[in-house]
């Protein structure tokens, strides 16, 4: 395996663990409050943010399985409305309206892997909230894949953005930019390609093409 692939697994579990680390830090911290809590209604709020933070990480869990690992239990082919169910799994409370425009039709695992990887980018940059679109449609020559956001303010990390707008090779491979590094590698392994384009300042179109 040359080193970077093993650089590039490194950082997606680096990104794995530090998603994870806020809610099963939260679950054990709960659990440690619970022992030493008397008070039944301390008790209680206790128990409801174990349920919290159990409900947190089972969501990431899910959606890293779908988003990194190889979708296991699956065939070629995913539900779409695994995928919706874990990208607002990853969305949660947060102040975000998903306009899903997807149909029922299975997908292939690449797209799919694209389509998640591309939310949990524009879900990062969405930190005030907003409104994310997503679409994808087969045609004869290949899957197009589009997602689109609307928001007062877009954080999206210029690192993140150059890799989605020039190909992997555009900046430094962290545990950041690892989600849009794997969105050109698989495009790049379907034939396809990335694009991204900033229409205004409260908007933005990321997308991919694969042909493969």
């Amino acid at each position: 395996m040359s080193d970077d692939r093993v650089d590039f697994a490194s950082m997606l579990a680096s990104r794995l663990c530090h998603d994870l680390l806020s809610p099963v830090g939260a679950f054990a911290n709960g659990l440690e409050l619970l022992a030493d809590e008397k008070d039944p209604a301390m008790r209680e709020r206790c128990i409801d943010l174990l349920e919290q933070s159990a409900r947190t990480s089972a969501n990431k869990l899910k959606f890293f399985r779908l988003a990194f690992g190889s979708a296991g239990g699956f065939g070629e082919r995913v539900p779409p409305e695994e995928a919706k169910a874990a990208i607002e799994g990853i969305i949660g409370d947060r102040a975000i309206t998903l306009n899903w425009m997807i149909g029922a039709d299975p997908l292939p695992k690449p797209a799919v892997k694209i389509v998640l990887n591309l939310a949990l980018i524009l879900v990062d940059a969405l930190v005030r909230g907003g409104r994310l679109d997503i679409g994808c449609e087969t045609q004869a020559s290949g899957i197009e894949i589009a997602l689109h956001v609307e928001a007062e303010r877009i954080f999206l990390d210029a690192d993140v953005e150059r890799i989605l707008a020039e190909g992997e090779g555009a900046s430094a491979m962290t545990s950041r930019t690892a989600p849009a590094i794997l969105v050109q590698a698989v495009a790049a392994q379907n034939g396809g390609t990335v694009m991204l384009a900033r229409e205004t300042p409260t908007s933005l179109l990321v997308g991919a093409v694969l042909r493969g």
